[in-house]
């Protein structure tokens, strides 16, 4: 089994489930992912308080945005900050690593904002049975 080692900069088999490669693209290829990072891109280097993120993000659950936040902090993408006030403020922010995957999720919204009138098109003409698993 091939993964990636971080320490040597080798690649990784992105087909292998076990590659840790593929379990980072599995997280921030998400759409919550997308949305907090684009959230607090606009705010660096300021902070976003969680209550304000849950706002800006509609249809995201608490828990949802959440889990998110969390897997953004464990990556070190976000930083975390709790006033301890009652109840605790939480404050979120994008790390220079953070800041460093807009750009690239930028890209990726872009492109799918300029092609989705073409997939869009091509879901009517095929129902869509792709998506289902269904040729």
């Amino acid at each position: 089994m091939k993964v990636t080692d971080s320490s040597t900069g080798a690649r990784g088999d992105l087909f292998d489930p076990a590659c840790p490669t593929r379990q980072l693209l599995d997280r921030i290829g998400s759409k919550w992912t997308s949305m907090a990072v684009k959230v607090l891109a606009a705010a660096a280097p300021g902070e976003v308080r969680f209550a304000e993120l849950r706002r800006r993000m509609p249809g995201v659950s608490q828990k949802m945005l959440s889990v998110t936040l969390q897997s953004l902090v464990g990556d070190g993408l976000v930083a975390r900050r709790v006033e301890p006030t009652v109840p605790p403020r939480v404050h979120y922010r994008l790390t220079e690593l953070g800041l460093s995957l807009e750009e690239p999720l930028s890209a990726l919204r872009a492109w799918a904002e300029e092609h989705m009138g073409e997939i869009d098109r091509a879901n009517r003409r095929t129902g869509g049975c792709e998506r289902s698993g269904e040729s």
